[in-house]
């Protein structure tokens, strides 16, 4: 039984609904406000005895109603790498999602550059230098503290060379609050445009499920900088805040595509909404 769901089912045994209850329970769980009221307003309009079964059932058919049923797939583009820029803020296991996803695309059949764009802090590089290795993948990566842009533009010139299908550039870390840091994001936005106007051709927001509805308001921030074209969420095993992919679906219309569910390669996995919403939520 999925986390949140079973909660649900354990708070709520009696038909005499505590309706303030119920909609703190929704708001914790990271539908939100707007999403909360919507499934309270419907379980009222049911008039009849509801029980914990039906409160799970109504969020469901909500929640089935945002997610959408297919993930738009990663998909190569004839002629010139597709580039994945992924961004976030620190501590929501980008760098190590971003050797997953080349271990994804890698086992498809696909050729891939990765870009060590996070180049303020050694440990990052030298992360997915290791990664790289293991995953005989080439990585283009600079001097400690160089500008982040040219390692990304080095980045694409390998990928061209090479004939790669995608290039995936690994940025740092960034607080959604940094004016600066927002800014160096769209200077390697401009410079990758400059080899490609359509490039890059995805923006992943690596996003903790843990942090729950501030993994919302990052959303918010970054797609405003940088307009977004799909979440990517880490530490699901460990969490019951599941929802607040529901809520960045709802209000950015930002879609969900690869879900993180343990450290090893294996646990990176597409996004499929009918699991998610059976299983995981």
């Amino acid at each position: 039984m999925a986390g949140f769901f079973k909660s649900l089912l354990q708070r709520f045994t009696k038909p005499d609904i505590d309706w303030d209850e119920l909609e703190a329970s929704l708001i914790a769980g990271d539908l939100g406000p707007r999403l909360a009221l919507q499934i309270i307003n419907d379980l009222k309009s049911r008039q009849r005895t509801l029980h914990g079964a039906d409160i799970v059932q109504v969020t469901r058919e909500h929640v089935r109603k945002i997610l959408p049923e297919v993930v738009p797939p990663l998909e190569p583009i004839s002629g010139k790498p597709k580039v994945l820029l992924m961004v976030g803020v620190n501590g929501t296991g980008k760098t190590t999602s971003t050797a997953k996803l080349a271990h994804v695309l890698h086992q498809r059949g696909h050729k891939v550059v990765l870009a060590a764009a996070d180049t303020f802090r050694a440990a990052a590089v030298e992360q997915l230098t290791v990664w790289a290795e293991r995953l005989k993948i080439p990585l283009a990566k600079g001097p400690p503290n160089c500008d982040p842009a040219s390692v990304c533009f080095d980045g694409y010139e390998m990928a061209l060379k090479t004939r790669a299908d995608f290039l995936i550039c690994d940025t740092a870390g960034r607080l959604h609050t940094k004016h600066n840091l927002m800014e160096e994001l769209r200077k390697i936005h401009r410079i990758l445009g400059r080899k490609d106007p359509e490039s890059p051709h995805e923006v992943l927001l690596v996003v903790d499920a843990t942090t729950g509805s501030n993994a919302l308001q990052q959303a918010r921030e970054f797609h405003k900088a940088i307009p977004l074209t799909g979440i990517i969420v880490t530490k699901l095993d460990g969490s019951g805040k599941g929802g607040v992919l529901v809520n960045i679906q709802e209000e950015l219309a930002v879609p969900t595509r690869f879900i993180g569910l343990g450290e090893r390669v294996e646990d990176f996995q597409l996004f499929d909404s009918q699991r998610f919403v059976e299983e995981l939520l």
